[in-house]
């Protein structure tokens, strides 16, 4: 069937429309929107034929890169940096862990060679940015933990291309491939990504709040061809750009930056309609009878990777760590799966290697059930261990993310939003009565989506989002008075 442009544009609104509603019914049934959009795609591969894994594997890039920059520029660096031994440490020693273990298993139950069976262990021993950001980051989990598992998933995708590269090249001709030139690719990979990433972080930082731009909405679309950028010139020097553009977005994200909240904002939308597409898109490369095929041995791989291998993998890289046997369990059963391991199963069907149509059903398989299973269950398992964050004294706004000051050009004042809870400083007083620091002003209060007077006499109630005018200094103090108990400050 032959589409025309008109037809095209209305299934691309359609998906976009469907994605959206399908997001807001699976965050109340607590299952993992990925999966929607994934069914999506799936459904419209019975009226569309695509099989095109170059075309899926350049845009599954291109959204990794708005995914991984949308959440690194959430990542605070206060909290990353108690994590960073950890998150590094599962990232590496982690991954190849889990490899080792599921490739073992693979060799057998598909009846592959060695090689064969570790390459399926390499492409599903990573877990992934965009299900860890989007599942996660929306639970109220013990925010150590989930600073630990973003990092994680941010900066595990070296170790898995490395291995995914090793292995593909071990499959074709392992005679042509020398481990001395793979374990320095793999030095190049992280090291030189690093840096890249540090250093693109601080010009572009920099590059934004000097370059004078005619329009406001600009901003944000330089911060994300930065990013690209930063990714693609990574690339070009054959070392990690997923890594560059994570480490430079999060440079951007601890920057005190002109148009931040505009730029922050911008990237949601972009980073959720990205999500979207991918996945849609990753559906459609799949066909659901060939799928049938594999299911048992796919469910087998599945139950081994999440309660063999993956514990496995995390015991041993956290054995020297300050985390204890239930934080373990934890960060093991919410190692999700999603867009990476699913892109990464696209390069042996690039490669021309041989079953290389089913490793990808078997990847598929994998990370479907992983995020039906997994993701559904984390906030549970979360809960049942006792290590569920309270929302009361959790510090988001309204918009669920922490609270972002908003500069003013040419001002030391910043616009900050800060939601009253329950038992502050701030609940039942009026506003008259906020000993608020200096130069502070209140310039807006919502109430239940209502825009209340603001008079001395208004008085402030749990659920109240208070706009204010504040120094960069008083921010802390701020946060303070409208989201903690008294008895803490």
């Amino acid at each position: 069937m032959i589409w025309t442009t008109d037809e095209l544009l209305f299934l691309l609104g359609l998906m976009l429309f469907i994605g959206v509603v399908g997001a807001k019914m699976t965050n109340k049934l607590n299952v993992p929107s990925l999966v929607v959009f994934i069914m999506l795609g799936m459904g419209l591969s019975q009226f569309m034929y695509f099989d095109n894994a170059h075309w899926t594997q350049l845009f599954g890039i291109l959204a990794l890169i708005i995914i991984l920059f949308e959440g690194g520029m959430h990542t605070s660096w206060s909290r990353m940096k108690l994590t960073l031994k950890p998150a590094l440490s599962l990232s590496t020693i982690g991954v190849a862990v889990t490899a080792v273990v599921v490739g073992s298993c693979a060799k057998f139950i598909l009846n592959l060679e060695w090689m064969e069976g570790m390459l399926i262990g390499a492409i599903v021993g990573s877990t992934d940015a965009a299900a860890i950001f989007s599942v996660i980051g929306s639970k109220s989990i013990n925010r150590q933990l989930k600073t630990t598992l973003e990092v994680e998933s941010g900066s595990n995708d070296p170790m898995a291309v490395f291995l995914t590269l090793l292995l593909i090249g071990l499959t074709e001709a392992p005679e042509s491939v020398s481990w001395l030139h793979m374990l320095s690719f793999f030095v190049w990979q992280m090291g030189a990504g690093l840096l890249l990433g540090l250093f693109f972080g601080l010009t572009s930082s920099h590059l934004l709040n000097r370059i004078q731009l005619s329009n406001v909405g600009l901003y944000p679309v330089l911060a994300v061809s930065l990013g690209i950028l930063t990714y693609s010139i990574a690339a070009l020097m054959e070392c990690s750009g997923f890594l560059a553009v994570y480490v430079m977005a999060i440079m951007l994200g601890n920057a005190d930056l002109t148009y931040r909240y505009s730029i922050i904002r911008f990237n949601e939308g972009f980073s959720w309609m990205m999500q979207i597409m991918m996945f849609v898109l990753l559906g459609l490369l799949v066909f659901p009878g060939q799928l049938i095929r594999v299911t048992w041995q796919a469910l087998l791989l599945s139950f081994i990777l999440m309660f063999v291998a993956r514990p496995i993998g995390v015991w041993l890289s956290l054995m020297f760590s300050r985390f204890n046997s239930r934080e373990k369990v934890l960060i093991s059963w919410a190692g999700l799966k999603g867009a990476v391991p699913i892109i990464l199963a696209t390069f042996p069907l690039t490669a021309n290697v041989e079953h290389g149509m089913l490793f990808f059903n078997v990847v598929f398989f994998v990370v479907l059930s992983s995020a039906l299973l997994q993701g559904a269950t984390v906030s549970w398992v979360a809960d049942k261990l006792g290590l569920s964050q309270s929302k009361q004294y959790e510090e988001y706004d309204h918009l669920g993310r922490m609270p972002e000051p908003r500069s003013i050009s040419g001002s030391n004042l910043h616009v900050i939003s800060l939601k009253v809870w329950p038992s502050s400083y701030a609940e039942h007083k009026r506003i008259a009565e906020l000993e608020l620091p200096g130069s502070t002003s209140i310039t807006a209060v919502m109430r239940e989506m209502r825009e209340m007077p603001v008079y001395g006499e208004t008085e402030l109630h749990a659920g109240d989002v208070v706009y204010m005018l504040a120094a960069k200094g008083h921010v802390q103090r701020l946060q303070r008075m409208f989201v903690r108990h008294p008895r803490k400050r």
